[in-house]
């Protein structure tokens, strides 16, 4: 098994009070799969699917190496001889949410319903108790049904504290990172699937990012309800930059767990 250096999710990126968000560590792991860019773009991936396994840890080193499977070449990290969560190169792309306009996108913003009740209001993603430039306060309203199904959606303006300076870009613009774009894509999911009815913690992830986005523009993120299967949720979202083309998408797989687990 080759070996990557440690992986940490410091603890400005919890979910939970006491556990990584999933988005972020997803991303922060996709980023160590090996992959060919699509057209020899270095701010680009294909899509990735991530499983969490364990609730990832804070401000700790989980080593990452990796791992010849069944299904292909797996980037697996670990902490205490736990799995904590294995990415590899997805079978398929995820599907895509249709768009919202940016004024509508941030009317829905007022409906939040997060702000009325938050399972986990420290959520450095969605929680109402991060400040500017801390947490991305992406803070998703309903809009207009597709499909039938329930749709959400918010604005996000990438902020200059989610870029990194490891990534090689293909131009000069200042881009959020890969980590901070797959926690955008996260949580409007939980939402999409009604945190306000049941706890759900993310379980799976599968994202394509097209290009990162930039730092300070404007973006609308827009998350779809795809039905549920026992304590399975299922959802999907897309990100999408201030010209209305898409950014990143994502599908997701959550599962109800104990509100006691989280007290």
């Amino acid at each position: 098994m080759s070996e990557h250096p440690p992986l940490i999710v410091p603890r400005r990126f919890c979910g939970p009070p006491s556990s990584g968000n999933g988005g972020w560590t997803a991303g922060a792991l996709a980023a160590l799969v090996d992959h060919d860019c699509p057209d020899n773009r270095a701010d680009a991936w294909p899509a990735i699917t991530v499983a969490l396994r364990q609730p990832p840890p804070l401000d700790t080193p989980m080593s990452v190496g990796d791992q010849a499977t069944e299904r292909g070449l797996e980037t697996v990290a670990g902490f205490g001889g736990a799995i904590v969560a294995r990415a590899r190169l997805a079978d398929g792309d995820p599907a895509l949410v249709e768009p919202v306009p940016v004024e509508e996108a941030r009317a829905a913003m007022a409906s939040y319903p997060g702000l009325v009740s938050h399972p986990f209001p420290t959520c450095v993603v969605c929680g109402t108790a991060r400040e500017e430039g801390d947490g991305l306060r992406i803070f998703p309203g309903r809009v207009a049904d597709q499909d039938g199904a329930t749709r959400i959606a918010a604005v996000w303006t990438p902020h200059p504290s989610t870029s990194e300076d490891y990534h090689a870009y293909v131009d000069e613009l200042p881009r959020a990172s890969l980590a901070a774009t797959w926690a955008a894509l996260d949580c409007i999911g939980g939402w999409a699937g009604d945190l306000t009815e049941r706890l759900m913690v993310l379980a799976g992830m599968t994202a394509r990012v097209d290009a990162l986005p930039v730092v300070g523009e404007e973006h609308v993120v827009v998350g779809l309800a795809r039905g549920r299967d026992g304590r399975k949720t299922y959802t999907a979202s897309t990100l999408y930059d201030s010209d209305g083309r898409v950014v990143s998408c994502a599908e997701h797989v959550w599962v109800a767990v104990d509100p006691a687990a989280f007290a």
